[in-house]
């Protein structure tokens, strides 16, 4: 193996550190730009390499301790060497750096990060693997291999006290995951077993204990298939096999932001692609004539149902963006997305710009993906009003936004 020295220069998408050697650009996991580091080369792709740190020669005045002792080998978190006001100011350079180098946008509108509010213990959903040994863990740093765990550092506590009542034996288990409604109390354990086994489990707990089979079926073994949590007033019915934000204050403040750039007056039409369980819609349609929510799990779509059953002028249609988009009738004054990691589909793009809405709202969980279709956007005529960071996810390099885009 080689050993470098290296000049840290900045933080790239994924978290790591970026320096150069010889022309050559070297990603650095657990740097911090302005850093000199000594590197062990450990991947050389030709035109760029990886490395890990063997020693710091000057440490950036933001390096901290880690507080968990996973950290470093557990590839849930990537930041805990920072402290939290950098790994804040580095999310936004990140989301600018995108939206220039993908979306060519010369001067990004991208506004500071916003913080959490608990930059530790913040999560309400927590997936665990297990190891071949039958331990619980998390998956190593890009590696398929599970580091058992006695704490997660990031886990709401509800979730931390109920791993740790946790007892069990004999289950030949794929994935676990604990979920909790933070403003509820509910909390409730996800089974994933091999061949749909059907465990047999005993609580003292109040928790709701249910196996999700192959095909996504929720079997409830003990208490109810769902839980809920409250958001800006509204409860949510929220299905194990359905998505909802991990970071319940942070969704909070993510749901005023939509409805403040939404800016309805009482007479709009609004259509919620990906719209889940209905987190963004349930706050839309008090101001709203008409809403619209297209969601393509079935479960979610159900929730979605569920949970907006009060108001008779919003309709959830189950099925994808792309094919049911195009059946639509507008026009539509708002739409607000909501894609997965890997954003807008290019016909997804084209059907919504069919319905020529005069504002769109982005949420995303990429910011490459955001630059990307941000780009698509502009071609068609909008312009990218701002961004705004919410920091959903601290002490790792995912980066939530809601942007704004308003037809010129």
């Amino acid at each position: 193996m080689t050993r470098i020295r290296l000049t840290l220069e900045r933080m790239a998408h994924g978290g790591e550190a970026i320096g150069r050697h010889e022309g050559k650009v070297i990603f650095v996991p657990f740097g911090i730009p302005g850093e000199i580091v000594e590197v062990e080369v450990t991947e050389d792709r030709g035109s760029y390499a990886r490395g890990r740190i063997e020693r710091i020669l000057s440490p950036a005045p933001e390096r901290v301790d880690p507080p968990c002792p996973h950290f470093g080998e557990c590839g849930g978190c990537h930041f805990q060497h920072m402290q939290y006001e950098a790994q804040l100011r580095w999310k936004a350079e990140i989301v600018r750096d995108q939206l220039r180098r993908i979306g060519k946008i010369e001067d990004p509108p991208v506004r500071p990060t916003i913080p959490s509010p608990d930059p530790f213990g913040y999560r309400n959903q927590i997936q665990f693997s297990a190891s071949p040994d039958g331990r619980l863990g998390f998956q190593a740093m890009r590696s398929h291999r599970v580091v058992p765990i006695s704490r997660c550092w990031i886990a709401h506590p509800m979730l931390q006290e109920l791993y740790e009542a946790l007892d069990i034996e004999g289950l030949d288990l794929q994935r676990l995951t604990l979920r909790c409604g933070v403003r509820t109390g509910d909390r409730m354990v996800i089974f994933e077993t091999e061949g749909d086994e059907l465990p047999i489990l005993e609580t003292d707990l109040r928790v709701s204990l249910v196996l999700l089979t192959v095909d996504e079926k929720a079997v409830p073994l003990i208490g109810l298939d769902y839980l809920t949590e409250e958001v800006g007033g509204f409860l949510f019915r929220i299905s194990a096999p359905s998505f909802f934000q991990t970071h319940t204050a942070m969704a909070e403040q993510m749901v005023h932001q939509v409805v403040e750039w939404a800016d309805l007056h009482g007479t709009e039409s609004v259509l919620d692609a990906y719209c889940g369980v209905g987190l963004f819609a349930a706050h839309l349609a008090p101001f709203a004539q008409r809403v619209v929510g297209i969601e393509a799990h079935p479960a979610a779509a159900a929730d979605a149902r569920h949970n907006l059953a009060r108001f008779p002028h919003v309709e959830i249609l189950a099925g994808t963006v792309e094919a049911l988009a195009p059946t639509l009738e507008g026009p539509f004054d708002v739409v607000v997305v909501d894609p997965p990691r890997t954003g807008c589909s290019k016909e997804a793009l084209e059907a919504l710009l069919r319905l020529a809405p005069r504002r769109w709202i982005y949420v995303s969980c990429d910011p490459a993906t955001l630059a990307r279709d941000a780009r698509q956007l502009l071609n068609a005529g909008y312009r990218l009003h701002v961004v705004q960071p919410f920091d959903m996810f601290p002490q790792t390099y995912h980066i939530e936004t809601v942007s704004l885009f308003e037809k010129t």
